[in-house]
């Protein structure tokens, strides 16, 4: 098991240089136009026009190749909300994410902490690339096991939207889906970075994606 002084400087060594937003109001990533206020990482420098596309107010994602799109900004103690669905699924191409504290430098994949996307497993939490929590810690599992949600998955059937909601309070993270509460972690080594969606096998389209201040 880490120790406490190895994760504190794992914690500061993971820390964005730029500012960091906490949201006192609703703010909208996705401007329902474009990628303003996004970039791009994706495996082996793919052009990500030739994946990621907005017609008719929806983000389209083709689900390959692997990467991502991040906000340009850092947030934390925010609720990040994402309004998504598969426009189809198939052995391999079922999979993507909602990544919070997202870390420098870019890469597939960074440190982050990753509210699962998969079909049939949206609510399982990820600590990525060297990210850890006390949960995940206990399992004494390596990277690729992430704390699983506890109970059934609360998804809408393929085609149909679904909403995920990572909330984002300091060290601990929060998985909702579609209003249900299926996992929590906490004690994790990074609290802010940015927000960002995987591109990782499945065909998906995205309507909405926000962030609002915690409730309290």
């Amino acid at each position: 098991m880490k120790s406490a002084t190895l994760i504190l400087f794992l914690a500061a060594n993971f820390c964005l240089a730029a500012d960091v937003i906490t949201p006192a109001k609703h703010i909208d990533l996705f401007n329902g136009t474009n990628f303003d206020g996004f970039t791009f990482c994706m495996k082996n420098d793919a052009d990500p026009a030739a994946i990621w596309s907005v017609t008719n107010g929806v983000i389209h994602c083709t689900g390959a190749p692997t990467g991502y799109l991040r906000t340009k900004e850092a947030y934390s103690n925010c609720v990040v909300t994402v309004v998504w669905r598969f426009v189809k699924i198939a052995p391999k191409k079922d999979n993507t994410g909602v990544l919070v504290y997202m870390q420098m430098p870019d890469k597939v994949w960074p440190v982050c902490v990753q509210n699962q996307g998969k079909s049939g497993r949206q609510g399982d939490l990820f600590v990525m690339a060297g990210a850890e929590c006390k949960e995940h810690l206990a399992l004494g599992k390596d990277a690729n096991t992430p704390v699983p949600f506890k109970g059934g998955p609360n998804e809408h059937a393929i085609g149909e939207w679904d909403t995920n909601v990572t909330v984002c309070a300091g060290n601990d993270v929060k998985a909702i889906i579609n209003g249900k509460p299926l996992n929590e972690i906490t004690e994790c080594i990074v609290s802010s970075g940015g927000i960002g969606i995987q591109s990782e096998g499945g065909e998906i389209e995205i309507s909405q994606m926000f962030v609002e201040p915690l409730k309290n």
